[in-house]
């Protein structure tokens, strides 16, 4: 998925010289937490949130309606392009610790990514905002084991929703997460079993819940 497709393209952004107490008020009135710092191009030259706008960020002897934003923005502002896959935004929202990112086209500002957005898109790409069920398996991490158990459910004629891969205990096996679309999955659970795959979950203390 690329970030132009999720991104909001409805950009606020001001001049360095927009007061600290206009650019509050801007934040409140949009319903934003971040306002991106453009020159006289309209390039970036950094970026405000509303953490940096509160009073013990404001130098000494000055107030916010005489305090450019200038004065508290950051200057090294993490960016993306339009056509980065969102993806790969997920470990630069966790690692950096940031809440949004600006996104740039010929260094001009043409989308903002927030983390409530990635979120929303996160929710999106595992299915889980449709009705479904989930289930896991713990299968050898070798060629063909994915085909192999989306041919089992293909027998049972259930869409899949998602697909997640995570590592397992070891190098020699992974999990598959699979969300389908049914409110029934016990009987490709059960098939999946009889064909000898090791489903996690549900395991056999309780019933699909």
């Amino acid at each position: 998925m690329k970030v132009e497709s999720i991104m909001k393209k409805e950009v606020i952004t001001v001049r360095e010289n927009v007061s600290i107490e206009e650019a509050k008020k801007l934040m409140v009135k949009h319903r934003i937490r971040h306002l991106p710092i453009v020159d006289e191009h309209k390039h970036l030259s950094g970026i405000v949130s509303d953490r940096d706008l509160v009073l013990d960020r404001i130098p000494t002897h000055h107030s916010p309606g005489e305090t450019g934003v200038h004065m508290v923005m950051t200057r090294d502002v993490i960016t993306c392009h339009p056509l980065d896959f969102v993806e790969e935004l997920l470990s630069i929202f966790y690692e950096e610790r940031i809440g949004c990112i600006p996104v740039v086209k010929n260094n001009e500002v043409v989308g903002m990514i927030t983390e409530r957005d990635m979120l929303y898109t996160l929710i999106q790409l595992t299915g889980a905002h449709q009705p479904s069920s989930q289930f896991e398996i713990k299968v050898e991490n070798v060629s063909g084991k994915l085909a192999d158990v989306t041919g089992v459910i293909r027998n049972h004629n259930v869409n899949i929703n998602s697909v997640l891969v995570y590592p397992g205990e070891t190098d020699a096996t992974k999990v598959l997460v699979l969300r389908v679309q049914t409110m029934n999955p016990q009987p490709i659970i059960n098939h999946l079993k009889t064909e000898g795959y090791n489903v996690l979950w549900p395991d056999a203390s309780g019933e699909y819940v």
